[in-house]
C-alpha cells in the first residue's frame, strides 16, 4: 500500500486524493491500532500530511466543510494515491 511514505518522499503531491493508514495512540486507540483517512492533500512536508477528508455522502446545502486532518509522518503506516471519487448521477424515476 505504501508509495514511499514514510520511508522517503511520497509519490503523491498537493491536490492528489489519497488514503492514509495512520497509527492510533493513547486514548484515541481504544480497541483499534489503525484508522484510514481518505482525502485530498492540502499540505505535505517532512513532518506529515494535511488532508481535507473526502466524505462518502455529500454535505447538506450550506453545511461547513469537515475539519482538516493532520497526520504526522511518524504515525503513517501506509499511504497511496486513489482515483477521484466518481460523480454520482441522479437516479431516474
Amino acid at each position: 500500500m505504501s508509495e514511499g511514505w514514510p520511508d522517503g518522499t511520497p509519490a503523491w503531491t498537493v491536490g492528489d486524493r489519497v488514503v492514509v493508514r495512520r497509527r492510533l495512540r493513547g486514548a484515541e486507540a481504544g480497541d483499534h491500532l489503525w484508522t484510514d483517512v481518505i482525502g485530498v492533500v492540502l499540505a505535505l512536508d517532512d513532518a506529515g500530511v494535511t488532508l481535507q477528508p473526502d466524505r462518502a455522502r455529500p454535505r447538506p446545502e450550506g453545511a461547513p466543510a469537515p475539519p482538516t486532518v493532520r497526520v504526522g509522518a511518524a504515525d503513517v503506516v501506509a499511504a497511496k494515491r486513489v482515483p477521484p471519487r466518481p460523480v454520482r448521477r441522479p437516479s431516474r424515476g
